[in-house]
């Protein structure tokens, strides 16, 4: 069972924290690490230590929503999640309608009209390739001339829900670690890095933490209540592992930026918590049947109520304090979802140790 509350619609960021008259930086930080402190975004190289690691994710943002139509004229936007892992030359795709919501009549075969000429055609549901009617997600043929990146940038657009007010240039929903790899990356932005700045970066050079990459690139995040989270891709690199491992042994505390790093480092984690490198798929689902080894603090977001992500969040932090944590984040009136506030989880003990 997972942390549970009721999240009031109007704590929804509608927009960024640049169009609140703040900077990037500037969005709230809640410090969880036995006691609740209500700080902000730049007090963050104060609040870790000397000898601490931050990894960070470089995966990049595409435009992955489209517009285009389906067979009997109805509008509909396509969210690109990413290429389908036993399907090559295949996406996995979700249909939203105009209003932003899921659309739950697909249908095995149906082709929907996009930009420039491209036909989409739903070949099989996804994760279950036996439904054949009503699937959340789908792997699609997208048959593009240069490549399905490429049409992107000149077809698409970030992808949004209803929650924000207007379309945001997809400057915005980067952060300042993306890094384009030339292939497609994450269908929506890794957010826990989205408060970092150059500001923030030099203060943790200044106080002695570290920082590394990694690049996990993440699918689309409108999971319903009680799905496990989609397979992605990931790389952790040989000079991260052995960063990671090289602060694990003077003592110093892995910090994960989001969801994303942690899954990343714990699919490559021995159970003596130490990790190496390696790149492929992860399906790795953490919670209390696998708590972290390797992460001890956790940079994040705040996550929708019956969320995968929370059990995540619980398996570096334990149930208590993620309780507390979202306790005080609801009673101050935090900011949720990608342009909202942050929290800095910090135990003091690895889990499951």
């Amino acid at each position: 069972m997972t942390t549970t509350f009721v999240l009031d619609p109007a704590l929804s960021a509608s927009e960024p924290p640049e169009q609140r008259g703040l900077p990037r930086d500037g969005v709230r930080l809640l410090v969880a690490d036995g006691q609740i402190r209500h700080r902000r975004f730049t007090d963050l190289p104060a609040v870790l230590s000397p000898g601490d690691l931050v990894v960070v994710n470089h995966s990049d943002t595409e435009p992955a929503a489209v517009d285009g139509a389906r067979a009997d004229g109805r509008p509909v936007t396509v969210h690109v999640s990413g290429p389908a892992r036993a399907t090559p030359g295949a996406y996995v795709v979700e249909l939203r309608d105009p209003a932003h919501g899921r659309v739950g009549d697909g249908r095995r075969g149906e082709r929907v009209r996009l930009p420039h000429g491209v036909v989409a055609t739903l070949v099989a549901a996804f994760p279950d390739a036996d439904v054949e009617f009503g699937s959340r997600l789908w792997v699609a043929e997208l048959p593009v001339d240069g490549g399905v990146p490429a049409w992107l940038r000149v077809a698409g657009r970030p992808i949004r829900y209803a929650y924000l007010r207007g379309d945001r240039p997809l400057a915005d929903h980067r952060t300042v670690f993306a890094r384009p790899d030339g292939g497609f990356g994450s269908a929506e932005m890794p957010s826990a890095g989205r408060p970092f700045s150059s500001r923030v970066l030099a203060g943790l050079a200044v106080a002695g933490v570290g920082l590394a990459t990694l690049t996990l690139h993440t699918g689309v995040a409108s999971l319903e209540a009680g799905e496990l989270p989609l397979p992605e891709r990931f790389r952790v690199p040989a000079a991260t592992a052995a960063a990671v491992n090289a602060t694990r042994a003077a003592g110093g505390r892995i910090v994960a930026v989001g969801t994303t790093v942690t899954r990343a480092l714990e699919t490559v984690a021995a159970p003596d918590g130490n990790v190496r490198a390696g790149s492929g798929w992860t399906d790795l689902v953490l919670g209390p049947e696998r708590p972290a080894r390797t992460v001890d603090g956790l940079i994040t977001g705040w996550h929708e109520p019956d969320a995968s992500h929370l059990l995540l969040l619980e398996a570096v932090a334990g149930r208590s304090l993620v309780e507390r944590a979202y306790a005080a984040a609801l009673a101050e009136r935090y900011l949720w979802h990608e342009f909202g506030d942050a929290c800095v989880l910090l135990p003091g003990e690895r889990q499951g140790h």
